[in-house]
């Protein structure tokens, strides 16, 4: 009667916060927290709310494990009445949770020192996706040559999609030739390659080069992030080179081709005339003057302004894009020296070429736009040469480059935007110097204090922003507002870990919150990241449009101004605003793929992030990599393969028969081993002996269900036999009966399917709650000791299961396996296999393996004392 009570008043508590505060929310970072990391989460409503405590709650048991009065009270914020700044930083426990506060939940909140594990290498996969690959019809007339310096009138030039100053003999049945200016012949380049900027398939070399170096740069600075799981060509399959590494010299490649004389330099394939329409390249029909999708036009950086049509940029100069190239020839070759030496020797010839026409021809090289009036309008040019003098310094150590990086710095000490609440498009890029700060990490007293300075007071500017609400976000929201994010939040870093100053860490970390969904609209702004939470699944994109392929690793635009998507949005949206309630004058955002002002993924963007997060990654483990678990519809079916380590585990329901004979072996041997136990077992009075022996050899105890339930059929496995409540509820009453020994849940984060039957859903369940399903590695038969006679062809003696453990490890070895015994099994079976488990072990032993905990052995959790009670421990927090 009491329990029905109890269950009774909590779902009038979650209906009360339903009902009653609908009108208010929790803004988290979605992807999770670092245990050691500051940790934060705002509280916005539309009414007026009063805060002054919260509570954290266990994902999965529903226990409050922390109590906090770190609340600020921000007061009204735009459209929103009250806001508060819930900050739990001293809650270092790992696992998932939730915040309440007042009767306001949260989403469920990660804690965990992997949280950043392996996300800059997620961003590749739309670098990837955005590569252009020569197919048959797919742009393979890239491209023909134009200045486009010169605009001559031609009727109807509203439709008629001409690049003027062009001839080419053109069938007649594709265009009249009384519509094309026949005053010089058109000159076929190779271009191909490279990647496309966003959701078009027009490519810049500004941006690109900019990609270029952001992942170079990242690579520098934190190569144990990256791995090596593709090839150069984008495949799955290793080749040598982190990944980065080779998505970096993808975009060289093409770079090459944009300059392929030390006094030619083409800065852009293709124009606006492809925005929006969402095609694929074989279904250009874009009208570039010679047949529709019959070649585009490669525009030569000239240093006066050029122009399609009507709309003429201000271009003055080639430093700005010659700058960027030689940045990113310049560090390419630092770089891929060890991996292409020849062609590292190509880039640096490449690098001094392009600086010094930068040198010749100063000012700034724009976007070439043809019926748009949003183009790359870039009015600052020292920054990129600062940038390339100084990673010329750096390869050949020629003081001449070093002054000149000095002197260039000196032009624009800060970058225009920092100062500013509003921007044109691009107008100050790249958005972060770099030249900066490689001035002030050098030994030079001089440059460094005073580079240092201007790092510092572009951060200081900003702050002032920042300061006026709650998100920490003081960037002006423009188009493309997420690269400004991104790269604030990498000059706060980057000034912070050259000075160890951590005055503008809430800065810092309130960017990086921003972009993984602490802002008003609790979406992450990466498609894909994370897996489980919400994130921009409706992206701006031909792929997505076209062939429902996601955006996987992009991250979008971000949100605007109401004033400027009002004036700069192309159509209405496609279904109704799910956002509506969040959208304010301040700030607009839609996950609606007709939103090309906020909702559009962005190349340099994306690529600027693998820094941030390479960074947060070291910062939560160092000594890890990347997560080289296998892994089976979310469970974990083997750890690192290149480690000659075994797992020992056990499961165990009805029969404990064999419990003597395995703890004794275990104990000879020295080896921990993992039991995972259903609710039954543990609450059986006669196994009461073996869960206290176990404990105190300190094994890991953990759940197999409460009554061993089937989720899913036997023949098909998609096919579930209970739902997310059942599971829920069952796993909960498995960890209630645990705690009854001492055992918390926190101390046994791993949990075994019950039968060793899971599926995608139920892998997706356990990680919702904290729990990391773990399951035997396939292959060995080691499961099926329990097997009986009566099973016929399914049953295995203990002679098969031992020589085809024997047989997997001499022929494929047991690196990284998860062994699963049992600790009992039906007197059907009479030819018990745990009597030869000690032979087994030493056998193995023998062989070189280590037996190794699943903490250890998987490095997805820190072990927090696992085989010792809490109440024996000190309570945290």
């Amino acid at each position: 009667m009491k329990k029905r009570i109890v269950l009774t008043l909590l779902s009038i508590v979650c209906f009360a916060s339903h009902t009653f505060c609908i009108d208010a929310w929790i803004r988290i970072n979605q992807l999770g927290y670092l245990p050691s990391a500051q940790k934060k989460a705002i509280l916005i409503s539309e009414s007026q709310q009063n805060i002054r405590k919260f509570y954290i709650y266990d994902a999965l048991t529903n226990k409050e494990v922390g109590a906090f009065n770190t609340v600020v009270s921000w007061g009204e914020f735009q459209s929103f009445k009250s806001v508060f700044i819930l900050d739990f930083s001293a809650f270092n426990t790992q696992g998932a949770f939730y915040i309440k506060a007042g009767l306001i939940y949260s989403p469920t909140i990660y804690v965990n020192k992997n949280t950043y594990l392996g996300t800059a290498d997620f961003l590749l996969n739309y670098l990837r996706q955005q590569r252009c690959i020569a197919k048959p019809g797919e742009h393979q007339f890239d491209a023909f040559e134009s200045n486009a310096e010169e605009f001559k009138p031609i009727a109807d030039t509203e439709n008629l999609w001409i690049v003027p100053n062009q001839k080419l003999s053109t069938p007649k049945s594709q265009k009249k030739p009384s519509q094309f200016n026949l005053s010089e012949q058109a000159k076929l380049i190779n271009v191909t390659g490279g990647w496309s900027d966003a959701s078009e398939f027009v490519q810049y070399g500004s941006t690109s080069a900019t990609a270029i170096f952001q992942l170079l740069f990242a690579y520098q600075f934190n190569p144990t992030s990256f791995t090596d799981k593709f090839d150069a060509n984008g495949k799955k399959g290793a080749n040598g080179i982190p990944d980065i590494l080779d998505e970096a010299k993808w975009g060289l490649d093409w770079l090459i081709k944009m300059c392929p004389s030390k006094d030619i330099l083409y800065h852009q394939v293709g124009d606006d005339r492809e925005n929006n329409q969402f095609h694929t390249p074989s279904e250009n029909n874009v009208d570039y003057g010679w047949g529709q999708g019959n070649g585009r036009s490669v525009y030569v950086a000239t240093g006066k302004p050029q122009a399609v049509f009507k709309i003429k940029n201000h271009s003055n100069g080639l430093a700005s894009i010659a700058g960027k190239y030689a940045s990113a020839f310049a560090l390419g070759s630092q770089l891929l020296a060890t991996y292409y030496p020849f062609y590292a020797d190509s880039l640096t010839k490449k690098a001094i070429e392009l600086y010094q026409l930068g040198i010749k021809y100063p000012g700034i090289c724009q976007a070439v736009p043809a019926k748009s009036l949003i183009y790359y309008s870039e009015d600052n040019w020292s920054d990129d040469m600062e940038l390339a003098a100084s990673e010329l310094y750096h390869l050949t150590y020629d003081a001449n480059y070093l002054k000149d990086a000095a002197n260039f710095g000196r032009m624009e000490p800060v970058s225009p935007w920092l100062c500013s609440d509003t921007t044109g498009h691009y107008q100050w890029y790249p958005f972060v110097n770099l030249g900066h700060y490689m001035l002030s990490n050098l030994e030079n007293p001089r440059y460094k204090n005073e580079f240092k300075e201007n790092l510092l007071s572009g951060i200081q500017r900003m702050s002032l922003y920042a300061a006026n609400n709650p998100f920490d976000v003081g960037v002006p929201l423009v188009m493309n507002s997420n690269n400004l994010v991104v790269a604030l939040a990498t000059q706060c870093r980057l000034y912070r870990s050259m000075t160890n100053d951590s005055s503008y860490i809430d800065m810092e970390n309130g960017l990086l919150d921003w972009i993984f969904g602490r802002n008003p609209w609790g979406t992450s702004m990466i498609g894909g990241l994370p897996k489980i939470g919400i994130a921009a699944s409706d992206p701006h994109a031909s792929n997505w449009k076209k062939n429902h392929q996601p955006a996987t690793g992009g991250m979008v635009n971000g949100p605007v101004l109401k004033s400027i998507y009002t004036k700069l949005a192309i159509s209405g949206l496609s279904k109704d605003d799910k956002y509506e309630r969040y959208q304010s004058d301040w700030a607009i955002f839609h996950d609606d793929y007709t939103d090309n002002i906020s909702n559009e993924p962005s190349l340099d963007g994306t690529a600027s992030l693998t820094y941030m997060l390479s960074s947060k990654q070291l910062e939560g483990n160092p000594e890890k990599t990347s997560d080289n678990n296998l892994y089976s519809n979310g469970a974990i079916v083997r750890t690192d393969p290149s480690k000659k380590q075994i797992s020992i585990v056990f499961s165990g329901n009805d029969y404990a028969d064999g419990y003597n004979i395995i703890r004794k072996t275990l104990k000879k041997l020295n080896i921990k081993a993992s039991f995972f136990l259903t609710g039954d077992f543990y609450r059986n009075t006669k196994n009461k002996r073996i869960i206290k022996g176990l404990l105190q050899d300190k094994h890991y105890l953990g759940g197999n269900s409460d009554k061993n339930l089937l989720y899913c059929s036997l023949q098909k496995r998609d096919s579930l036999l209970i739902n997310k409540a059942q599971f829920i509820t069952d796993l909960r009453a498995n960890y209630k009966t645990m705690e009854k020994f001492g055992i918390k849940k926190n101390q046994t984060p791993f949990f075994l399917p019950p039968h060793e039957m899971h599926n995608d859903s139920i892998g997706k369940w356990c990680k919702e709650v904290g729990i990391q399903l773990i399951n035997f590695t396939p292959g060995t038969l080691s499961n099926t000791d329990i097997s009986i006679p009566e099973m016929r062809e399914n049953y295995y003696s203990s002679n098969e299961i031992y020589n085809r453990i024997l047989q997997v490890e001499s022929k494929q070895g047991l690196s990284g396996h998860i062994l699963l015994f049992h600790l009992g099994s039906d007197a059907k079976r009479q030819d018990k296999f745990y009597p030869r488990l000690y032979s087994l072990l030493i056998e193995l032993s023998k062989n070189g393996y280590d037996f190794v905990d699943l903490f250890k052995a998987t490095d997805v959790f820190d072990s927090n004392e696992a085989t010792i009670p809490l109440n024996k421990q000190k309570r945290k927090n």
